[in-house]
């Protein structure tokens, strides 16, 4: 998880807020009455299922399309009243490349800086710097067609960094890339908030927004199912457990009498103990564990994580998945 520059007081600034944001097509609605409040210089991430309205957010914040109800304000100006001044203040990455495959990259950053009305002098000045920011000066004048997923994903955010924005939009940035290319993408995205901008990043990806995001919100059936940082989304879903493992049957037995609120599974020789994965609660344990003498051959500890969150927020019935052991 990034270090924040958000300490969650009331004095932080609202590099974007909403209330009561609606839209519907027809007689779907996707957006609900949703409420946001995004701190500067920090990474906001909205999970959701396919359809959720993830999409549909992100339009209607960067402009593109309009609510159907609410207000909301993006840097400071009303999305209403002043859209060009929003505009002017953010970058957006969708969920397909912009990037115009039939030109090279320099061009395609080149493009971008003629669109801002910057001077040719400093045009050149500004696409130099980001073709290198993303290590892309060696394919430069390759035409971007012949780039891998990676390298288009680079190029598209160096294209919205012409601006200069302190607000980026990030639809899905990571969808379709190898795992290298997706590791690459988050330090780019740490590198944009060290710089003091603000991301707000949608994704289907769990692990993705466990790693970058200061605070989370899943977004099901167009309302926010939960709100927070991840590991206080954590600790809604209950389940958590410590495992120990026994090779000798008398250890295993010894074990049982002196931990009886476990859960055994005699066939394994191992015992389930409830648990929140706390440092206090391990050491308790542990202590136990000592005062008895025993000493089991593994310990292994399941906290809910994001997928459990995820899951039990969007299926409807409110049942975590299955739990899965992290081996200590």
């Amino acid at each position: 998880m990034p270090t924040s520059k958000w300490d969650g007081g009331p004095q932080s600034p609202a590099a974007i807020s909403a209330v009561g944001l609606r839209k519907s097509y027809g007689d779907k609605t996707v957006l609900d009455g949703i409420d946001l409040r995004i701190p500067a210089g920090s990474v906001f991430a909205l999970l959701g299922p396919n359809g959720a309205g993830k999409t549909t957010a992100v339009k209607i914040l960067s402009t593109l399309l309009t609510a159907d109800g609410g207000h909301a304000q993006v840097a400071g100006h009303d999305l209403a009243a002043d859209p060009q001044a929003v505009r002017a203040a953010i970058g957006v990455t969708g969920q397909f490349s912009a990037v115009d495959g039939l030109i090279t990259g320099e061009e395609n950053v080149l493009l971008m800086a003629d669109l801002h009305h910057l001077s040719k002098r400093e045009g050149r000045r500004v696409t130099a710097e980001l073709l290198e920011r993303f290590d892309l000066v060696e394919a430069a004048r390759k035409p971007a067609a012949t780039y891998s997923g990676g390298m288009k994903r680079r190029l598209d955010i160096a294209m919205t960094l012409v601006g200069n924005p302190r607000i980026i939009f990030l639809d899905e940035p990571t969808t379709g890339l190898d795992p290298r290319s997706r590791h690459n993408m988050w330090q780019i995205i740490r590198e944009l908030v060290s710089d003091g901008v603000t991301v707000f990043l949608t994704t289907q990806y769990l692990e993705e927004a466990d790693e970058l995001a200061d605070r989370i919100a899943v977004l099901n059936d167009g309302s926010i199912a939960a709100e927070g940082t991840a590991e206080e989304l954590k600790r809604l879903i209950p389940g958590g457990h410590v495992r120990l493992r026994f090779t000798d049957p008398v250890a295993y037995e010894n074990a049982v009498s002196a931990l009886p609120e476990t859960q055994r599974d005699d066939a394994a020789l191992t015992l389930q103990i409830p648990s929140d994965g706390s440092q206090r609660g391990l050491r308790s344990l542990l202590d136990r564990l000592d005062a008895a003498g025993l000493e089991a051959d593994e310990l292994s500890v399941h906290t809910p994580d994001l997928d459990d969150v995820f899951f039990a927020l969007t299926s409807g019935d409110g049942v975590p998945n299955q739990p899965r052991e992290t081996a200590r």
